[in-house]
């Protein structure tokens, strides 16, 4: 089952953010592709605030990896780990940078967003969300979400 939405504006996508924050629990893994610019980073911050997160949610493209722990004062249910693997498709071998950053370490704890990781993270999780933002010339953005294993198509049908 794959489940393909359209967000006419930014504001949608942090909305749409914050609604996917509701079916996602600890030990869930996300990874996000879609061209640069497409809101990757707009999404992530919609569902860092939908789990009540700590801090403010910005690319980790030269961090590489944030962590942002649940704040109980918001509601925070559960650490999310932002990760970004644009820079890392360049390694000589990529999922051995991505295993150096330990994503395996917190995977079970916590929500894992990994934009870019198509490829070198899937054997963090046995079950996982495939996420497509592609933004249109009209700045529409299309997500399409396909489960991968799991319980993952169950929860996508709760989103209405």
């Amino acid at each position: 089952m794959t489940v393909v939405v359209e967000l006419k504006t930014v504001e949608d996508t942090h909305e749409f953010g914050r609604r996917l924050a509701g079916v996602l629990r600890a030990g869930d893994l996300l990874l996000l592709s879609g061209p640069l610019g497409a809101g990757k980073t707009a999404l992530t911050q919609g569902i860092g605030a939908g789990l009540g997160v700590r801090g403010d949610i910005t690319s980790p493209t030269f961090v590489i990896a944030r962590v942002h722990r649940p704040d109980p004062a918001r509601g925070g249910r559960v650490t999310l780990v932002h990760a970004d693997a644009y820079r890392l498709g360049e390694a000589a071998d990529p999922r051995a940078e991505i295993d150096d950053l330990d994503l395996d370490a917190s995977v079970d704890e916590a929500v894992t967003v990994v934009e870019w990781g198509e490829g070198m993270v899937e054997q963090l999780a046995d079950a996982h969300l495939r996420v497509r933002i592609d933004r249109r010339d009209d700045d529409t953005r299309a997500v399409t979400l396909e489960p991968v294993g799991g319980d993952w198509a169950a929860r996508l049908a709760t989103l209405g």
